[in-house]
């Protein structure tokens, strides 16, 4: 009896390894799933500025002489336009913020465009006005 009690519970026991493993197969004629799309590149910014680097840049940079464009500023990675004038960093920001002191700036449209000089692209945009 006891016996048969064994020789049952193996062959249940078979008969379910068996239908896991044929349900974990690969389903036949299966619609192909698309791979997901990649998440929408956000660009990132090349300076790491901080809330009081930011100001100082602000103040130091609305009280000099400078030629405001009315044009949209481009967004932070992107090249800017070859006939734009650009201006060097006031001393006293590059002194406070000297992550900054080999960039270049422009205002466009009441934000201050940050430039990296290697390849004139926009680092960073800064509100003129809070």
């Amino acid at each position: 009896m006891r016996h048969a009690l064994v020789t049952a519970a193996l062959a249940s026991l078979l008969g379910c390894a068996a239908t896991a493993l044929t349900a974990q197969g690969p389903v036949p004629d299966a619609p192909a799933i698309a791979p997901p799309a990649p998440p929408a590149v956000t660009p990132q910014r090349k300076l790491n500025l901080t809330v009081e680097q930011r100001y100082v840049i602000r103040e130091n940079i609305k009280d000099v002489n400078r030629e405001p464009l009315s044009a949209p500023a481009p967004a932070v990675g992107e090249p800017i336009a070859q006939n734009i004038r650009l201006q060097p960093m006031p001393d006293a920001v590059a002194q406070k913020v000297p992550q900054v002191k080999a960039h270049k700036f422009f205002v466009a449209n009441g934000d201050i465009v940050i430039v990296d000089p290697k390849d004139n692209t926009v680092a960073e945009r800064i509100k003129l006005e809070n």
